[in-house]
């Protein structure tokens, strides 16, 4: 038998998997040859392994066998062995159980959405039990999430004490690894070059971005980031990555529906902890610089041409029927240690075009919006993406997949100087009398103040109740100005321009009428 020696000349990562391809030369005489190729990882998938190469030779056969490396007779350096072999296992049900969780987070957030409509149009305790079962799976979800990040790094600390004792008694031992047997004939003397490709777990990429807002516009970088721990590490080579599966912040505002209707005698309970299911917005950054908002300074002397910007690597692409495949220009060595590693794959100026949203009874908040479209020929899969204004870092978001041609809205973080201010004027409330119904007027004052030095264009979102039992109307008294677009479920949306260091007013008004003896519930106090 003859051992190949054999190097890693490609790897084509998948997003959960990767393809190697080891390359050697081998020098044979005319007759039958098993060629050995070893050592290769653990978690190679038996069935995709490939031989290819050039050379008059025909390839009989590959089998794959596995290669047990001796124990080490001392008992004690045996146990250390054995143990830390259980806590990979149990390391790798945890990474599995990880996976679980996020897929069942990603089903509860799709739920919760397309169930909102319907559960709008049944009665409150259907909404209550509705809710209180979101909020106890959420619970459920992330206590177990916590609780196996606690056991994985009690594992982790656990294996580290275990190798530095394994080093002490013994030095590192090899574990077991899998050797490939190809089978060859020749007809005369030849030297052929032999391919062995193979798919392994345990390597996976993803995406990431920057999305940074400067004078020249908006820009998009999108980045891939490579990480494995197959077993065994890939020096630099011809490196892809695929968006093939052989065989996952700041918000732009919302508002949901809001509904009164007859109160219902209960007995009383424990006041309920309110649930929240949506991204807070204290997390970003309320103050910032915005593109073009820093004077630039003139240089001493006469004027001097600015220096060429910095050109920046960007990867080949090969579109398929479903798939695309990235060839980064750069080369990188990735270890198996786990650890991510990242390159560039391409750069992209979008033509944006951008304005404000605020949801003044959700927060006092001004969200920068650029309504987007992606004209490169790249479908952009989902990453969380990374806000910068300038050279000033604002936040992060997260970006669903983006087709060719598609639209999209993208947060861009807070503007702290389009000021928001929401006032309630007026409220009064009657008592119902012999014959007549009760009345409450409520009246708001939305104040936007642009201090910035350019024209904004800001929408504005507030809401009216909806009623849901015809033994309670609800009218609106004011509104000044008329809202640009109303809906069936009381959302309002006004849309206006300002002028630099300008402010408008918007005032709106409702009143809620119910029969005598109806008392009113989901109103505020």
């Amino acid at each position: 038998m003859t051992t190949l020696d054999t190097a890693i000349t490609a790897v084509t990562v998948y997003p959960d998997r990767a393809r190697v391809t080891r390359s050697g030369k081998a020098s044979l005489a005319a007759g039958e040859h098993r060629i050995r190729v070893s050592p290769l990882p653990v978690s190679l998938l038996r069935d995709s392994i490939r031989v290819a190469g050039q050379g008059e030779v025909t390839v009989l056969g590959v089998d794959v066998v596995t290669e047990r490396q001796a124990e080490p007779s001392d008992e004690q350096v045996s146990a250390l062995l054995a143990r830390m072999r259980e806590l990979d296992a149990a390391m790798n049900q945890l990474a599995d159980a990880d996976r679980a969780s996020e897929a069942r987070i990603k089903f509860l957030e799709r739920l919760a959405r397309e169930s909102a409509e319907q559960l709008a149009k049944t009665d409150e305790a259907r909404v209550i039990a509705f809710g209180d079962s979101l909020e106890s799976q959420y619970s459920a979800v992330h206590t177990a999430r916590r609780d196996r990040e606690r056991l994985r790094q009690e594992h982790i600390r656990e294996h580290q004490a275990l190798e530095r004792r394994l080093a002490d008694l013994r030095g590192k031992t090899k574990p077991d690894a899998q050797a490939a047997i190809i089978t060859v004939e020749a007809a005369d003397p030849v030297t052929v070059d032999l391919e062995l490709s193979y798919v392994v777990r345990g390597a996976s990429w993803h995406s990431s971005y920057d999305l940074r807002l400067g004078d020249a516009g908006l820009s998009l970088r999108w980045f891939g980031l490579i990480q494995q721990s197959t077993g065994e590490d890939w020096p630099e080579c011809r490196l892809q990555l695929s968006t093939a599966r052989p065989a996952q912040a700041v918000d732009i505002p919302e508002l949901s529906p809001w509904f009164i209707s007859p109160a219902v005698p209960a007995t009383p309970v424990p006041r309920r902890r309110a649930m929240s299911y949506g991204a807070s917005m204290d997390d970003t950054v309320g103050s910032y610089p915005l593109a073009g908002s820093a004077p630039m300074m003139a240089a001493p002397g006469s004027p001097q041409p600015a220096p060429p910007p910095v050109r920046e690597s960007v990867a080949t692409v090969e579109q398929g029927i479903t798939a695309a495949t990235y060839t980064p220009q750069r080369t990188i060595a990735v270890p198996a240690d786990g650890t991510a590693h990242r390159t560039q794959i391409t750069a992209l100026d979008l033509e944006a075009d951008l304005d404000y949203v605020t949801a003044p009874a959700r927060s006092l908040e001004a969200i920068l919006r650029a309504t987007a479209r992606n004209t490169s020929e790249h479908t952009l899969p989902e990453g969380r993406a990374s806000l910068f204004h300038d050279a000033e870092y604002v936040g992060a978001t997260d970006l669903d997949p983006w087709a060719p041609g598609e639209e999209r809205e993208l947060a861009l973080g807070v503007d702290a100087r389009i000021r928001v201010e929401r006032e309630l004027v007026r409220r009064n409330a009657t008592k119902a009398t012999l014959g007549s119904s009760r009345r409450i007027e409520v009246e708001y004052s939305i104040t936007i103040a642009n201090h910035t030095p350019r024209p904004a264009r800001v929408t504005v979102l507030d809401r009216l109740p909806v009623s849901r039992d015809a033994v309670i109307t609800v009218r609106d008294t004011v509104l000044k100005p008329q809202p640009t677009e109303r809906d069936e479920l009381g959302i309002l949306t006004w849309k206006t321009e300002l002028n630099a260091r300008a402010e408008t007013t918007i005032a709106f008004g409702y009143r809620v009428e119910a029969a005598k003896g109806v008392t009113v519930s989901g109103l505020p106090d």
